[in-house]
């Protein structure tokens, strides 16, 4: 596996893949990768001929007094472990690879962005956007591959690529989940043993109330006792509890076949997200 943290020799490693007639799948993270990152190598493996995954912790996406300074890096594990998935080319590249000196440009995608995560995170999808607009300049994959983990941020994505005539293919790959049904997560890390028992209640508080909603019950009141659950098993704060409409991310005050829950709270110092199709 190349490792390559340079424009020029990642444009002709690229330029390599290209004359050989590979598809070129583009896996973007920001490391401390888990199995939720390896589903994602695993299904561009299967449907891409080259991978490059790209390990950047893009400072854009972080709001003062957030968990840039603590997010968890370790660049040398993350490697072993996609070249072990195999890998061809690991994208890390220095901060001046990805915002030079002077740098002034930013990618805002409205409508999309407001709310959920937008809302509680003011300036995030900006970030988001602009680095992931820049990943895709840079490497110019076939197809590029996001959890559904991050729901809002792949809608987002998949607007900007839409509105920017990028032409590559935007895979969502669903969630992986630990045997209690936790979504994985890079932050996860952050949760102590006691706090990890607990976060288990925003999985079950999202089942419970996507099944109480399909059944007819009145969404308003599912969603307050579903906030109201979180709030007595742990979690200190809920930034939303939400149903929303799968594609457009429009607020449902009703149930509809293309509804979708989307909840985020805080437990200790972990503001943990999660969403689930409701059917």
């Amino acid at each position: 596996m190349q490792i390559v943290r340079q424009l020029n020799p990642l444009r002709n490693a690229l330029a390599e893949f290209r004359t050989a007639g590979l598809k070129i799948g583009l896996v973007p993270t920001m490391g401390a990768l888990h199995a939720g990152h390896m589903r994602l190598v695993e299904v561009a493996k299967e449907r891409c001929d080259a991978v490059v995954a790209s390990i950047f912790v893009n400072p854009t996406q972080f709001g003062e007094g957030e968990d840039l300074d603590a997010y968890p890096r370790q660049e040398a594990a993350d490697a072993a472990l996609l070249k072990a998935a195999g890998v061809e080319l690991l994208w890390a590249p220095t901060a001046d690879q990805v915002y030079p000196s002077g740098y002034a440009t930013n990618v805002s995608v409205s409508g999309i962005s407001d709310g959920l995560c937008g809302a509680a995170r003011p300036g995030h999808f900006d970030g988001v956007a602009t680095v992931v607009a820049k990943l895709f300049n840079q490497t110019r994959p076939d197809a590029a591959f996001f959890g559904e983990k991050d729901y809002q941020q792949l809608a987002v994505i998949r607007r900007m690529a839409r509105d920017l005539d990028f032409t590559h293919e935007i895979v969502g790959v669903p969630t992986v989940r630990d045997p209690d049904g936790l979504a994985l997560s890079s932050r996860n890390a952050y949760l102590t043993a006691e706090e990890r028992g607990k976060a288990v209640a925003l999985p079950q508080a999202m089942q419970e109330a996507a099944i109480a909603i399909a059944s007819g019950k009145p969404v308003a009141a599912t969603l307050a006792d579903a906030k109201a659950r979180l709030l007595g098993s742990g979690f200190h704060q809920v930034d939303y509890f939400e149903l929303r409409d799968a594609d457009t991310l429009a607020l449902l005050h009703d149930f509809t076949k293309s509804a979708r829950l989307l909840a985020a709270g805080h437990i200790g110092r972990t503001r943990l997200i999660d969403n689930i199709p409701v059917s």
